[in-house]
């Protein structure tokens, strides 16, 4: 796929997304972004280093930002807590060159996307209930089932 291409999709893919679906793709932003850094370090390439931890930093900006406390404070404020304490790392590790730093930011940032995963699918699981609830089927009466037939 030509590179124009791949923009127009990644374009397309968000503006479409629910914000829930764009949640998911800021993890796996910022997860992808934490573990080239963490490839760049293990090469000694600090300048790839310091651009894709910079690009992890804004990810976890990004998702600060996006918490609305009026909303669920308790929740909020334990997520502002796990993403600080994640930025705090990825600092360290690009000041630092810590891999190890590096690694606890990154497999936080994976245990939050698993669990928004699980969210989103139990989610999706209960609208696609309420929506079949919601669906006028008409109620089986004799003629249908005596035109169903098990042969062919």
């Amino acid at each position: 796929m030509n590179p124009q291409a791949a923009q127009n999709y990644l374009r397309a893919k968000i503006l479409t997304a629910t914000p829930e679906q764009l949640q998911l793709m800021l993890y796996d932003g910022v997860i992808r972004f934490a573990e080239q850094g963490k490839q760049a370090i293990l090469k000694k390439d600090y300048e790839t280093t310091y651009n894709c931890l910079s690009r992890a930093q804004k990810i976890i900006t990004e998702l600060t930002c996006a918490l609305k406390p009026e909303v669920a404070p308790d929740l909020c404020r334990n997520l502002s807590g796990i993403y600080s304490y994640c930025y705090k790392k990825i600092i360290d590790a690009s000041i630092q060159h810590d891999v190890a730093a590096l690694d606890e930011a990154i497999n936080l940032l994976k245990y939050q996307r698993e669990t928004w995963a699980l969210l989103l699918e139990k989610l999706g699981k209960n609208k696609a209930a309420v929506a079949a609830t919601k669906i006028d089927m008409p109620a089986p009466d004799s003629r249908m089932e005596t035109s169903i037939s098990m042969q062919g």
